[in-house]
């Protein structure tokens, strides 16, 4: 950290404490040239997760979006919004450790179809049908005895 009175490149940290939003660490430095101290705050850099849609178009992740078809996938069923809330909250964490930056729309759509076959299959199956864009019966009848088959 260049000291903002000598322009010295080397200081020392004398007293490090979070922000009252503890959002920010609060660092107390001293210069190792001239001795004076200085206060410098830490920020922790947000990078926007990225996604790759079929079309090769990007467009920033949105919670709300996965949030809502996975709720429709849900309808009338007996998931809870907080089971669907966990979901989200469990993909969105997968895909900020994940490291990738920008990541396409089909690892989104297979981790929720994981989740979903978890908690509930008819629901998993609606999902599947949009995602995977059943074309006819054959399709639909494919996925169910895969499903089956994963059952036993």
């Amino acid at each position: 950290m260049k000291c903002p009175f000598c322009s010295c490149e080397d200081s020392k940290v004398i007293d490090s404490r979070p922000t009252d939003e503890s959002e920010r660490i609060r660092r107390r430095r001293e210069c190792t040239a001239c001795g004076k101290r200085f206060t410098t705050y830490e920020v922790i850099e947000s990078v926007p997760l990225m996604v790759i849609k079929k079309d090769r178009s990007r467009e920033s992740f949105d919670r709300q979006k996965l949030f809502n078809s996975l709720r429709r996938a849900c309808d009338k069923r007996a998931v809870s919004v907080a089971q669907l809330e966990a979901i989200v909250d469990d993909i969105e964490l997968t895909l900020h450790n994940s490291m990738d930056r920008e990541v396409p729309t089909d690892r989104i759509g297979e981790l929720a179809m994981d989740r979903l076959k978890q908690v509930d299959e008819v629901s998993y199956v609606r999902f599947a049908s949009v995602y995977r864009e059943f074309k006819d019966i054959h399709t639909f009848m494919d996925e169910l005895a895969k499903l089956l088959r994963e059952r036993e």
